[in-house]
C-alpha cells in the first residue's frame, strides 16, 4: 500500500477546502522544467470538493524561465456510471457557469463540429468562457509555425479561432456536450434547487471500450460458490461482502438483505459501514422487473405525521415539489428505504449544505441567500407549517409511499398508472433489449 493510500485510510491527506485551516498546507517537491530542463518546484494539494471526490492540485514553477503550470487531477474512485451533460448556452450568465471536468472528460459543440478528445487536456476546475479561451489558446499555440510551413491550413484554423471567440461573446446559441465515463465531471446549475431547463444530465452505463480506456479490469472471475435458489433462505439471511469505502477507500463490509414491504414488492437493501472514518450509506435496489406502467404516487401533506410514511425511491424516481417549484431528478440521491421526513433532509443536504458553490469564491449573496430560503421552506413542510404536494414519479414503476389507512384507499394520496414515453424507455435502456426469440431454430 502506497503512502497516500495509508493516509487515505487514515484520513490525513484529504481534507476539505478549509481558507481558516493553517494545517492545510501544499507539499513542495523538486522537479525538472520541461521548458528549460533546468530544477523547479511543484507544489501539491491533496484536498476534497463536492462533487468532485478527492482531488489533487498541482502547481509547478520555475525559477530560472517564469514558466508556471497548474493542473487537478482526481484521486477519488471512478463513479458506477458515466456522466453525460447537454447544456443549451443561450446568454452571457451561463458563461460563467463553474465547469469540474476531469482528465478522461471529451467535449464537443455540434454547431462547429469541434470536440476535445479525453486525455487530451488535464482535469481542470474553470467555467464555461474559460473552457473555450482554453481552446482557443491550444490552438492558437502553433498558429506561428503553421502561417510559416502551411499558410493555407493556418488560414482555416484562424477561421475557427474566430467562431469560438463569437461563441464567447454568444453572439449565437450553441450547445456544450461534456461527456465523462468516469462519472467525475460537473456542470453548475445556477438555479439551484430549481430544475435547469438548459441543462440535461444523463447516466449510462459504461461499455467495456469505456472500461479499457478506464483501466478498469473487465476479466470474469470464476465463482465456485452454489448459486443460492431458495428465496426464503435470502429471506432469513443477511448477506456480507467485502468492499471499500466510497469516502475513504478503505476496506469495508457491506450488509445486503431481501425485504418484502407491505402491499408492494421485494426489494434488496444494502448498507455499508465504514470503521476508519464512520461513513455510513445504504442503497435499496428492486427486487423485481420493471414494471410495464410507469407509476406517479402524488401525496398533499396535511399533517405532521405524514413525516413518518416510509418510502422507497427507487434509482429511477424523480421527486416533485411543485410549490417550491422543485424537481430533483432520478439520479440523484440513488435508491432509498427511508421515511418522507428522511427523503426532505436528504434533499436538504443535497441542495444546501453539500452544495459546492455555497462557500469560498464559488459563493454569491443572491445564490446563498435563495438555496438557504429554499431549506427554510424544508424546514416548515417538515414541522407540518406549509401545506404541499410531494410527487414521486418513477417510469420504472418501482417506487412506494406508505398508504397509513391500508388496505382502504388513502383520500390524501393519489396513485397514477401511466405509459411510458420512447424518450423514457430510452433512459430505461428499454428500446433495445430484447427479451424473446433466443430459441434456437
Amino acid at each position: 500500500m502506497s503512502v497516500i493510500e495509508e493516509e487515505r485510510v487514515r484520513g490525513g491527506v484529504f481534507k476539505d477546502i478549509n481558507p481558516e485551516d493553517e494545517d492545510q498546507q501544499p507539499t513542495v517537491i523538486e522537479s525538472l522544467c520541461m521548458n528549460c530542463y533546468e530544477n523547479g518546484s511543484t507544489r501539491l494539494l491533496f484536498t476534497k470538493i463536492p462533487f468532485f471526490k478527492e482531488i489533487i492540485i498541482s502547481s509547478f514553477t520555475c525559477p530560472h524561465c517564469n514558466w508556471t503550470n497548474t493542473e487537478i487531477q482526481s484521486a477519488g474512485r471512478i463513479q458506477e456510471q458515466g456522466v453525460l451533460y447537454t447544456l443549451q448556452v443561450k446568454t452571457k450568465e451561463d458563461m460563467n457557469r463553474e465547469v469540474v471536468k476531469s482528465d478522461s472528460a471529451s467535449t464537443r459543440i455540434p454547431q462547429l463540429d469541434f470536440e476535445i478528445p479525453a486525455f487530451t487536456q488535464k482535469g481542470s476546475l474553470s467555467t464555461i468562457e474559460g473552457l473555450l479561451d482554453r481552446a482557443v489558446a491550444g490552438l492558437e499555440q502553433d498558429q506561428p509555425i503553421r502561417k510559416a510551413t502551411d499558410p493555407a491550413v493556418a488560414e482555416k484554423i484562424e477561421e475557427f479561432i474566430e467562431r469560438l471567440k463569437k461563441l464567447k461573446k454568444v453572439e449565437e446559441e450553441f450547445t456544450l456536450i461534456i461527456d465523462d465515463p468516469s462519472g467525475n465531471s460537473f456542470i453548475e446549475n445556477p438555479s439551484a434547487p430549481q430544475k435547469d431547463t438548459a441543462l440535461t444530465v444523463t447516466h449510462y452505463k459504461r461499455t467495456p471500450e469505456h472500461n479499457a480506456v478506464l483501466g478498469i479490469e473487465t476479466e470474469e472471475e470464476e465463482d465456485d460458490r452454489k448459486p443460492v435458489n431458495d428465496l426464503d433462505t435470502m429471506r432469513n439471511e443477511v448477506l456480507v461482502f467485502n468492499t471499500n469505502c466510497p469516502e475513504c477507500n478503505a476496506p469495508a463490509n457491506t450488509n445486503m438483505k431481501l425485504v418484502q414491504i407491505p402491499h408492494f414488492k421485494e426489494v434488496i437493501i444494502m448498507a455499508t459501514n465504514c470503521d476508519s472514518c464512520r461513513h455510513r450509506t445504504n442503497e435499496v435496489k428492486s427486487g423485481g422487473a420493471t414494471e410495464e406502467l410507469g407509476t406517479r404516487i402524488t401525496l398533499h401533506l396535511t399533517d405532521p405525521s405524514d413525516m413518518s410514511r416510509d418510502l422507497l425511491k427507487s434509482e429511477t424516481c424523480s421527486v416533485l415539489i411543485p410549490e417550491l417549484e422543485f424537481e430533483l431528478g432520478m439520479a440523484a440521491l440513488g435508491g432509498k428505504f427511508t421515511t418522507l421526513e428522511g427523503l426532505l433532509k436528504d434533499i436538504k443536504d443535497l441542495i444546501v449544505s453539500k452544495n459546492p458553490f455555497m462557500c469560498g469564491d464559488s459563493s454569491t449573496a443572491d445564490r446563498a441567500g435563495k438555496l438557504e430560503l429554499f431549506g427554510q421552506k424544508i424546514d416548515k413542510i417538515i414541522a407540518g407549517e406549509m401545506d404541499v404536494h410531494v410527487i414521486l414519479d418513477d417510469p420504472a414503476g418501482n417506487s412506494y409511499l406508505q398508504n397509513v389507512y391500508a388496505p382502504d384507499p388513502d383520500p390524501e394520496m393519489k396513485i397514477e398508472k401511466y405509459t411510458r414515453t420512447f424518450e423514457q424507455n430510452e433512459d430505461l435502456g428499454l428500446n433495445d433489449m430484447k427479451t424473446e426469440g433466443y430459441a434456437e431454430k
